[in-house]
């Protein structure tokens, strides 16, 4: 993926310069006085820069009072300028081999210093290194701050989502091309992955291909195991777009006509994650929404055997918040954009797996992922 993937029409869609003043809004209500932000999905959220993790740092920092700026290694400072932060007006300032940048960062944050976040997935090294610099300050996650900014997606956000589940439903549609009889697990992965970066997307997040005893295993990915006549396999891809936002669907195949057993199952699940798609809207809880099907699952007698949650945010990660899960009282909003994959395993003997993205609307719910969902017998 390089930095200055996104054209500046479409950076200023999906990576607006009034980010950073809503996150540090967002920060000092929190009683924060700075943001720091090394490279991940909360820096390109922020600015549009899909930094490289370096051993050598690369931090945004958003002080509560004061201007945002970016500090980089010198031999990075061009890729940073090329992406979309040369386009938000702030300092970019490159340190070179012999700084230390955590002192930099220091020594420009306003004295008093006593409380900053930083993103969930700074490495270890560098929070250390940042507690040894700012000795006075108390370090906590940024995710509690902006998760609540990412959750909900603005119209540009969505439209990329949109993008992205279309791509991968091109991806799910010629499946028939490479999943049959006596070829492995691994070799239609392989076949899948070269698909999936031929079809708009310029990473392969993951590909999991189950067949039959191996699909009761939700996250069992490739083995050697050949593909036989009757088998039903859940096939599970995602990956991420040049907009940076990601894809994710499941769709459950059958190579040649599969146990009665399994059709039976199939169209339990088939009938819970349909009720769940059409329950999306603006106020129910995501415990409500996970409740719907698993409801309808537990009432057909398979109730032990869906056995993770319904779903899963989506957007610049492939799981991020709201997650569609018991005990999450949070209420759906305009936006917020999750996976809906109602899942059912019988341990030995097959699995199933209906996996739609869908983004809540005004008044309802759209399905981002627009592939059929009865079960597609391909010839055995």
């Amino acid at each position: 993926m390089t930095d200055s993937s996104a054209s500046a029409a479409d950076s200023a869609g999906l990576y607006p310069a009034e980010r950073l003043e809503l996150a540090r809004k967002a920060a000092a209500g929190a009683g924060l006085d700075a943001l720091l932000i090394s490279p991940g999905a909360d820096l390109r959220y922020l600015t549009g820069y899909q930094a490289l993790p370096l051993e050598r740092l690369t931090c945004l920092v958003v002080p509560t009072e004061g201007d945002a700026f970016l500090v980089v290694p010198a031999l990075e400072r061009p890729a940073a300028l090329a992406s979309p932060v040369g386009d938000l007006g702030i300092d970019i300032t490159g340190f070179a081999e012999t700084d230390n940048a955590y002192e930099l960062i220091a020594g420009r944050l306003p004295a008093g210093v006593r409380r900053v976040a930083v993103d969930n997935h700074m490495w270890a090294e560098k929070l250390l290194a940042f507690t040894a610099a700012l000795p006075r300050a108390e370090a906590v996650l940024a995710g509690e701050v902006l998760q609540e900014l990412r959750m909900r997606k603005s119209p540009a956000e969505v439209a990329a989502l949109r993008r992205a589940g279309a791509a991968i439903d091109r991806v799910h549609r010629r499946m028939g091309e490479w999943l049959r009889p006596g070829r492995t697990e691994r070799e239609v992965a392989r076949d899948i992955a070269d698909a999936i970066l031929a079809t708009d997307h310029v990473t392969v997040d993951f590909v999991i291909v189950a067949s039959g005893p191996n699909g009761a295993s939700p996250h069992h990915e490739v083995s050697d195991r050949v593909v036989r006549t009757g088998d039903p396999v859940v096939v599970d891809i995602g990956g991420t777009t040049e907009d940076g936002y990601c894809s994710d669907s499941t769709r459950t195949y059958a190579v040649g006509e599969p146990h009665p057993d399994f059709r039976e199952l199939y169209d339990v699940l088939q009938r819970a994650q349909h009720a769940q798609v059409e329950a999306v809207r603006p106020g129910i809880t995501a415990e409500a929404l996970d409740a719907v099907g698993r409801d309808i699952i537990a009432g057909a007698g398979y109730g032990e055997h869906f056995i993770h949650r319904t779903g899963h945010g989506i957007g610049l990660e492939t799981h991020e918040e709201p997650y569609i899960v018991a005990g999450s009282e949070r209420p759906l909003e305009p936006g917020m954009a999750f996976s809906i994959e109602p899942g059912i395993y019988l341990p030995g003997r097959f699995g199933a797996r209906i996996e739609d993205i869908a983004v809540c609307t005004e008044n309802s719910g759209e399905r981002l992922n627009l592939t059929g969902r009865d079960l597609v017998v391909l010839p055995g």
